[in-house]
């Protein structure tokens, strides 16, 4: 076991010069960001705070990365802020973490309202670092270092915390399953907050590679530094896909793209071949509880469309049926994995406890559905929670939305359960694009059964989003029932 800074000073004796992060015209070597790490683990150390948690509130930037890889390398435990929370979201959630220090910067202190905690501003915090005395040594891998929200797709976010150990086994994965090195140049394209890109740039610095960095996605200026500067990797979500997409813009270089987030559908990926005709593509499927589970790689894509792939580096997984026994091939259970890279736990408020969800055995499950082909490779089929009881029949949107994806005239889909008297729950399909209903039943139907193809039709300008780029279920189910609510008022009047 080892901690995710614990390479950082080889880096910087073995290739001193070596950029480590660029981000606009700014570049840190990795001399530079190994001295900043143990100035600002060693300015942590001298707060002497009882609680080591500290909030990180900031932009994209060398600052963000900063003050992450400090506090992990200090001992502590960072709790990261999205930016674009509302007041009550951010007031939920250091209610949830409680950090002793939230640092920010002047602008965003705004949206802060006092909490249990100290709230620091970066512009005045930066100097002191500086002068700190630098921390050398490392602490202990077992500890956390890490504590992030699960999306809250259907309901209020829970605290996860992570371990420098499971993080550190996953890096692994960047070499066994990603075939990555440390001579890659890695473009992030998005916001650190997600756990994606935050990966994506700490495994890099673990590993010497260089981490480009953008302060906000933006698909055009995305697309000009793929084709401009040495990336070898990106790391994307299928939302940003198909913003790729609409810019019709070709890239003939050789390139590796890391998609998770969300189920990545065939017809973007074929698309995207077409636009980059030397990409190789991994997606993987993963969640902030398992990290990664299943990839699947651009070959493997053409043999096994649907899947996701097969087991990562040192992963176990196992389908049991509702009885808790082994299922079949083809059959459909629950999902449970078994690895060295899954979380330590939940974090609840009541009592500062972190409770384990593994069984004696060491399997975790995050209540996904799915099943094995005879060749082993893994498709999902659905989240237990999000599943429909239509009449007594169990529906899995996800298969409905799939369907539905492959409509051209569709940009994004969710299908939802909305109450009914009589049915007991009935399918609705959420849609953004440019089309009808008409010619959506007409498509469902030489695909779907009957009884699955949506009852109700709703046509949006957006879906709402959670940070990781899901679309939020419960916000807009929500949203759905209020509106037909309103209907049905309507109509009685």
């Amino acid at each position: 076991m080892t901690t995710i800074t614990a390479t950082y000073g080889k880096n910087a004796s073995e290739f001193p010069n070596r950029p480590a992060i660029q981000i606009g015209q700014q570049t840190i070597t990795y001399k530079q960001w190994n001295e900043i790490v143990e100035k600002t683990a060693g300015w942590l150390i001298s707060l002497h705070e009882k609680t080591p948690t500290l909030g990180i509130y900031l932009p994209n930037g060398i600052p963000f990365l900063q003050l992450f890889a400090g506090a992990a390398k200090a001992g502590w435990t960072s709790v990261l802020f999205d930016p674009k929370w509302q007041v009550a979201e951010i007031d939920k959630r250091l209610s949830l973490s409680r950090p002793s220090i939230l640092i920010t910067t002047r602008r965003m202190a705004e949206k802060i309202r006092p909490f249990s905690g100290e709230i620091l501003i970066w512009e005045e915090c930066h100097i002191s670092i500086l002068q700190a005395t630098p921390l050398i040594q490392e602490p202990n891998p077992a500890l956390p270092f890490y504590m992030g929200f699960t999306s809250g797709t259907t309901g209020d976010p829970k605290a996860f915390v992570r371990s420098h150990a499971s993080w550190t086994a996953s890096f692994i994965c960047n070499i066994y399953d990603f075939a990555m090195d440390g001579s890659e140049s890695v473009l992030i394209p998005g916001a650190l907050i997600h756990s994606h890109f935050l990966y994506g740039a700490i495994s890099t610095l673990y590993l010497g590679g260089t981490v480009y960095l953008l302060e906000k996605f933006n698909p055009s200026l995305t697309l000009s530094i793929l084709k401009e500067k040495s990336i070898s990797t990106v790391f994307v979500v299928p939302t940003m896909v198909q913003a790729f997409l609409k810019q019709c813009k070709p890239i003939s270089k050789q390139l590796t793209m890391i998609s998770s987030g969300a189920k990545w559908e065939e017809a973007s990926k074929l698309s995207i071949r077409r636009w980059f005709p030397n990409l190789t593509m991994y997606e993987y499927y993963g969640a902030s509880e398992l990290s990664f589970v299943t990839v699947l790689n651009n070959h493997e894509q053409e043999l096994k469309p649907g899947s996701v792939g097969k087991p990562c580096y040192k992963v176990e997984l196992q389908i049991r049926t509702k009885d808790n026994e082994l299922a079949k091939v083809n059959e459909i259970g629950k999902i449970y994995v078994r690895s060295e890279m899954v979380f330590m736990g939940y974090l609840y408020q009541s009592n500062d406890s972190i409770t384990i969800i593994a069984d004696k055995e060491g399997w975790i499950t995050v209540d996904d559905m799915g099943y094995f082909d005879e060749d082993g490779y893994l498709y999902l089929v659905g989240r237990e929670k999000n599943m429909i009881l239509y009449g007594g029949i169990n529906i899995f949107p996800e298969e409905i939305e799939k369907v539905l994806s492959s409509h051209p005239d569709i940009d994004e889909v969710a299908v939802i359960g909305l109450t009914d008297e009589y049915w007991g729950q009935i399918v609705a399909a959420v849609v953004v694009g440019n089309t009808t209903k008409k010619g959506l039943v007409k498509h469902c139907k030489d695909e779907l059964a009957s009884f699955k193809i949506p009852r109700k039709w709703v046509f949006v300008e957006e879906m709402p989003h959670t940070i990781s780029g899901k679309i939020a279920r419960a916000e807009l189910k929500q949203l759905i029932e209020s509106e037909v609510k309103n209907d049905a008022n309507r109509s009685h009047c």
